[in-house]
């Protein structure tokens, strides 16, 4: 009697503390974690897959899952909201005139480059590229998307500008993008789009006294341009930067226009609210729903890869591997230094938002091990389209990236975010499935997908 009553002690404990791994989400995904629920919940995963393996039953979803399904979906995105800081970002005419700038080529010296050479419309504004490069010299990051992007705090990979139009001014003077310089791009904006830029923001400044605006002057590391914009007046720096920041705005205005396009998964989560299982089996096959279960479930891919754009928009280190001859990015935790000490953020003069409205910035988190080989979490619409994958293209395709998220490595230097998925070859395999099926063009006036009619 005594061993019955040890053993049943024993077993009771055992329970409990299943119970305790299963409620407080210890227990991870993938086949252990799997195996671990289906004993103690009947079930396989947090959302029951292995009782519903397929056909119609395959979308069977319970009422806080559909509400999961809901929240991801295209419908729930809100309008997007203006940018305190650019008092243009909704007028047509700025848009018009960033669209022009996006195409432009002569905003580079040798007119080689524009925004588009690398946010190519065709490839979902990338350009394929593990690296960006334009001149044959890498950079050190993969080229993002721009689509949707409007909804976002942070901008670049490592969050070091805070709005799309600071974003889009740093390529222009960086040697190894469009290598440009300020004075140089507001004398050719001046000259070139002078009856749009001032339709836009007024009357523009006389640059033609060279004395006073060299043309090459620049705060860059090109030594020339760095002195002789030393060298300049305080009054007459500001009024190219005034300038510089307007470009930078209406590339910004153009951008904004450029949102996510409704996907097959957006008609699905449609369907799904409605609890219509035949038109959910119209559009999903039983491997793309386990697929999305699993995003949800054990794969808990939903703790960063959130709401309508597929991503909470914060910085995480996923334990990457360091490609053979590179140096460690330090992502996050130097960015947050490059942000607050720019001169285009929220907080500058050449912000157009109030204080208050820098609420980002203002309370910005600027140190922390979380913060080190951190980066932005990118949004999945459209992710079949837009390889290879992550801030240093290290991955060539989904594939590579589900193994990797399958064991998880350890990073270093800093701490990685990520817990193994363990997920066999069947569940990737579905989980791959359903992220082709967020692939969908971006949604935007179909003349601002291509170059404006009559430009070179």
């Amino acid at each position: 009697m005594r061993r019955l009553l040890v053993a049943g002690a024993a077993l009771a404990l055992i329970l409990l503390i299943a119970v305790a791994l299963i409620s407080t989400g210890l227990v991870g995904g993938g086949a252990v974690g799997a195996t671990i629920r289906e004993v103690f919940t009947g079930s396989a995963g947090r959302g029951g897959a292995a009782t519903r393996p397929g056909g119609a039953s395959a979308h069977s979803w319970t009422d806080a899952e559909r509400g999961l399904i809901a929240s991801l979906s295209i419908d729930r995105l809100p309008p997007l909201p203006p940018d305190p800081s650019n008092a243009v970002g909704d007028s047509p005419d700025a848009v018009a005139l960033g669209h022009a700038l996006f195409f432009d080529s002569g905003l580079s010296p040798d007119g080689s480059v524009a925004c588009s050479t690398c946010h190519q419309p065709d490839r979902y504004f990338t350009d394929g590229k593990v690296l960006a490069n334009v001149r044959d010299v890498d950079t050190p990051r993969h080229t993002p998307t721009i689509v949707g992007i409007a909804y976002s705090d942070w901008f670049y990979w490592d969050g070091r500008k805070d709005s799309q139009w600071a974003q889009a001014l740093a390529p222009q003077e960086a040697a190894i993008e469009h290598g440009g310089t300020r004075t140089a791009h507001a004398r050719y904006v001046l000259s070139r789009y002078s009856s749009e830029y001032e339709a836009v923001f007024g009357p523009a400044p006389d640059l033609s006294d060279t004395l006073r605006f060299p043309a090459e002057a620049a705060p860059v590391e090109d030594e020339t341009a760095l002195a002789a914009w030393v060298a300049m007046s305080e009054a007459d720096r500001g009024a190219i930067n005034r300038v510089f920041a307007n470009i930078g705005k209406s590339i910004a205005a153009y951008s904004r226009r450029i949102l996510p396009g409704r996907s097959r998964f957006d008609d699905y989560a449609a369907a799904a609210l409605a609890n219509d299982g035949t038109r959910m089996s119209e559009l999903f096959s039983p491997q793309e729903a386990e697929g999305l279960r699993l995003f949800f479930g054990d794969g808990q891919c939903t703790d960063c890869h959130n709401g309508p754009l597929f991503t909470n928009g914060s910085f995480h280190n996923v334990g990457l591997p360091l490609p053979e001859g590179s140096k460690f990015d330090q992502g996050r935790s130097l960015g947050t230094l490059q942000v607050v000490e720019d001169v285009f953020n929220c907080l500058g003069k050449y912000s157009d938002a109030d204080e208050e409205a820098c609420v980002e910035l203002r309370f910005i988190k600027i140190e922390g091990e979380e913060l080190i080989g951190a980066f932005k979490v990118p949004g999945l619409r459209n992710v079949a389209e837009t390889a290879p994958y992550m801030h240093n293209g290290t991955f060539a395709d989904l594939d590579a990236v589900i193994r990797h998220y399958n064991h998880a490595p350890p990073a270093f230097p800093g701490h990685s975010d990520l817990v193994p998925l363990a997920f066999t070859e069947e569940q990737s395999a579905a989980l791959i499935a359903f992220l082709l099926t967020l692939s969908a063009p971006a949604d935007a006036p179909p003349e601002l997908l291509l170059p404006p009619e009559g430009s070179e």
